[in-house]
């Protein structure tokens, strides 16, 4: 129930120096109460002035439970714009359970997954996008990713779409008043000017849409597939990205068999590398069950690292290779430069037909990875590392919202360019309007909402 008080560990169960237990709801400080003690027996948590923070310890009836730093935050003023209580207990797993065993004996209940946060968006205190983006802080991977979400919550999705909704509110109540009122509201040259300002709503719609595929990256990382021929460096590459022997190199082509993966950070932004089998023709049932996920990887890849032992020339397992490419942000690298080059950078590039960076590198030797990061970066972020006010949707539910919106706008300009009276354009703005409200919230209904705390962690 929406009233009654709740309560749970709000940090990570495991060793730690301090755990903290949130009690949130309309009895959350009398629930503490009965269960905190001031060092000198005499200080009432009930008594005492919003966010303030009181030393004391913890009873389960008689028995002492743990020395504990109680802060308390009355409503609205905290985070679920309830009145909440926060218990800093030593952060042993026994410890934890044991105070929070005592605050629920005591009239609290356990909170479900996400519960305080969907109380804190209830209660008004944040909108549906800035309560996704509390999640998507916790989860964040990289510099990019936290920073985004950081953005989101103070707002920056909610005024975009807030402006949006308001301009299609106005234009439907503006048709409705004018056909209840014809005698002093007219239409007259109304349909132009409308399919203009959809344009332009149509325009920032697609641009927020397009956004979605940086934003992808930005939260979940860049797929980065390395493929290349057997003994071609593939492997040698993946250790030297992620700074040590992670893959087995040998001097045997065909080492590897299957797919190794690991994350690094490379300037603020997570590559989700891919080390693959070797692609060529082979009889070996394992190699070649290798090859095929190599190729299945390569298919859903956002980067792909074409690895060429540039002491050997191109043979038709390259030309294999280069099909995967197609589509695809890609770099080719010429490993074994420290060798006698028997494939060149003009080669490559004729032989590719394509306009791939390409670069000469020696794993062995360690030259050419500051210029391969530096391209990465380049492909993805256009030089510019540092982040910036730009929104972007990272958000797959936002996506599908923003995409209905702008096809009910679509639909308003069908409308108007078919001649339709006004009437039918209010049909498919309130339903762009509606689209544009599951993203805010201000038109999700309990079971999408539901859902979307379902997902979040415990104590948050």
């Amino acid at each position: 129930m929406r009233g009654d008080t709740i309560a749970a560990i709000s940090t990570a169960v495991g060793g730690s120096g301090i755990g903290i237990i949130r009690v949130s709801g309309s009895e959350a400080i009398t629930v503490v109460d009965r269960v905190y003690r001031s060092k000198n027996n005499k200080k009432k948590i009930v008594d005492q002035d919003s966010h303030t923070v009181h030393y004391g310890y913890i009873y389960d009836g008689d028995e002492l439970v743990d020395e504990v730093l109680v802060v308390l935050m009355r409503a609205p003023r905290s985070f679920t714009a309830e009145d909440t209580v926060e218990i800093n207990c030593h952060g042993g797993v026994y410890a934890m359970k044991k105070v929070l065993d005592a605050v629920l004996k005591n009239g609290a209940r356990p909170a479900e997954p996400g519960e305080f946060t969907k109380r804190a968006f209830l209660n008004g205190r944040l909108d549906l996008s800035q309560a996704e983006a509390v999640m998507d802080i916790i989860q964040s991977e990289n510099e990019y990713a936290l920073q985004s979400s950081l953005s989101q919550l103070k707002g920056s999705v909610y005024q975009k779409i807030k402006k949006l909704r308001d301009q299609i509110l106005y234009e439907i109540a503006f048709i409705e008043s004018a056909l209840d009122d014809p005698e002093h509201i007219s239409l007259d040259g109304y349909p132009e000017k409308l399919e203009d300002r959809i344009q332009d709503m149509r325009n920032e719609l697609e641009h927020l849409i397009s956004s979605s595929d940086n934003g992808r990256l930005i939260k979940e990382g860049v797929q980065t597939v390395i493929l290349g021929k057997p003994n071609a460096g593939k492997s040698s590459l993946m250790n030297a990205l992620i700074g040590e022997e992670r893959a087995i190199v040998t001097n045997i082509a065909g080492t590897t068999r299957d797919t190794l993966e690991e994350n690094i950070q490379l300037h603020g932004i997570m590559l989700k590398l891919v080390d693959t089998a070797g692609i060529r023709q082979s009889e070996d049932i394992v190699e070649k069950i290798g090859v095929e996920r190599a190729k299945e990887k390569a298919s859903g890849a956002d980067l792909i690292l074409y690895v060429v032992d540039a002491s050997t020339q191109p043979d038709e397992n390259d030309r294999e290779i280069i099909q995967f490419l197609s589509d695809k942000k890609a770099v080719i690298l010429l490993n074994k430069s420290d060798l006698v080059q028997k494939t060149t950078e003009e080669m490559m590039k004729d032989f590719i037909k394509n306009e791939y960076p390409v670069i000469s590198i020696s794993i062995k030797e360690h030259t050419g990875m500051e210029l391969l990061e530096n391209t990465i970066k380049e492909i993805f972020y256009q030089g510019d590392i540092s982040f910036n006010q730009e929104i972007y949707i990272t958000n797959a539910r936002q996506k599908t919202a923003l995409v209905c919106a702008a096809e009910s706008l679509k639909k308003v300009q069908e409308s108007i360019s078919l001649g339709m009276p006004e009437d039918f354009f209010t049909i498919d703005l309130m339903s762009a309007c509606e689209s544009l409200g599951e993203i805010t919230g201000e038109s999700a209904g309990e079971d999408l909402i539901n859902e979307i705390f379902a997902k979040f962690c415990m104590g948050k």
